[in-house]
């Protein structure tokens, strides 16, 4: 890798010479500014605003614009003899426990490479007593024409140095977090925490720029002359959470199901909210009015007791005409008998008149 910085690590009267390596590299997706109508490029000149004329690199320079708009010219050679230590050196100041860095702080990263043999034992005894400390040191330097922070730690058998805004270069989050009162149930914890569990960790070397792809993907569909594939549109992710405790459940749910897991009742947390004054319906009114249901049943009960009036009032009629015609079969059977009686009786008076 080229190194893009040179000069030396001072760890008090101990010297290593060094060489300063990006330890990041940028692999998004640039584009370039076109004219729509003919697919020209469009490019920035640097133009002299007093002569109205592209100016070379040669000629351009540097200078500070003052509070009231007028340029002060600031050359190279004011600038080399600013009495800065760290031009060419990297200048260890502290060494602090790594919890001591705030992330907020954290910008561009480097690898300081051991320049030469020489260089070898040295730059060895500093990463080894960094590791040894578990601490991180606290360095300034000199990097593209001002006076940086940085902190050193030790990445596997190398020296990376990470590039520090200075603590006056980081806001206060004032008028940042939310305004409103708002209290948070065991319950949502317990799911929160739930939710936590099941995505767990994850193996970060297996992560990819989605979009970065997809767009490369365009580009050669264009290149190709084909069309390029349609995509899922992406999700709405400005939705109104209606109910936590429901959108905590389903994400639970749903990050146990894209890791392959079962669908275990037991292992989240059922939690059923309650009930919200507002949409509860008193049992007698609804907005002012009755309820439909306790209306509906009211309606209801006068034609029920119709219902079995009648119903009763059938079977009444039934159970008189049966009784009736009970009757009717029991007065026929009782005549017949009568009269059954009385034939016989006559046929017996008969023959004894004649004997």
């Amino acid at each position: 890798m080229r190194s893009i910085w040179n000069g030396a690590i001072s760890f008090g009267l101990v010297s290593i010479p060094i060489k300063l390596v990006n330890a990041t590299e940028n692999h998004a997706v640039s584009f370039r500014q076109i004219h729509t109508e003919d697919g020209g490029r469009i490019r920035y000149r640097k133009v002299c605003e007093l002569e109205e004329r592209e100016v070379p690199t040669a000629e351009i320079g540097k200078g500070y614009e003052d509070a009231d708009g007028s340029i002060i010219p600031i050359t190279d050679q004011d600038l080399a003899t600013l009495p800065i230590p760290t031009a060419k050196t990297i200048e260890i100041v502290a060494f602090v426990p790594a919890d001591r860095i705030d992330p907020l702080q954290m910008g561009a990263a480097y690898y300081l490479a051991a320049s030469g043999t020489p260089a070898a034992k040295p730059y060895t005894l500093l990463r080894e007593a960094l590791k040894r400390s578990q601490k991180v040191a606290i360095a300034k330097f000199a990097l593209r024409g001002r006076e940086r922070l940085g902190m050193l730690r030790v990445v596997d058998d190398v020296i990376a140095m990470h590039g520090l805004l200075w603590p006056d270069e980081i806001r206060a989050p004032e008028g940042v977090a939310p305004d409103a009162d708002v209290t948070v149930r065991e319950a949502e914890l317990d799911l929160a925490d739930a939710l936590m569990d099941t995505l767990g960790e994850v193996d970060i070397n297996t992560l990819h720029d989605d979009y970065r792809e997809a767009v490369e993907e365009l580009v050669a569909a264009k290149v190709d002359g084909v069309t390029p594939a349609e995509r899922a549109p992406a999700g709405d992710g400005g939705g109104k959470v209606i109910d936590l405790l429901a959108a905590l459940e389903n994400s639970v749910r749903e990050a146990r199901t894209a890791r392959g897991e079962d669908q275990d009742p037991e292992a989240v947390a059922e939690v059923t909210p309650l009930a919200r004054k507002s949409s509860r319906a008193t049992p007698k009114q609804v907005g002012g009015k009755k309820s439909t249901s306790t209306a509906a049943k009211k309606k209801a009960a006068p034609a029920a007791k119709k219902a079995s009036a009648k119903s009763t009032a059938r079977k009444t009629t039934t159970a008189k005409q049966t009784g009736s015609a009970k009757s009717g079969a029991a007065k026929k059977t009782a005549s017949k008998k009568t009269a059954a009686k009385k034939t016989t009786g006559t046929g017996t008076g008969r023959r004894r008149a004649s004997a």
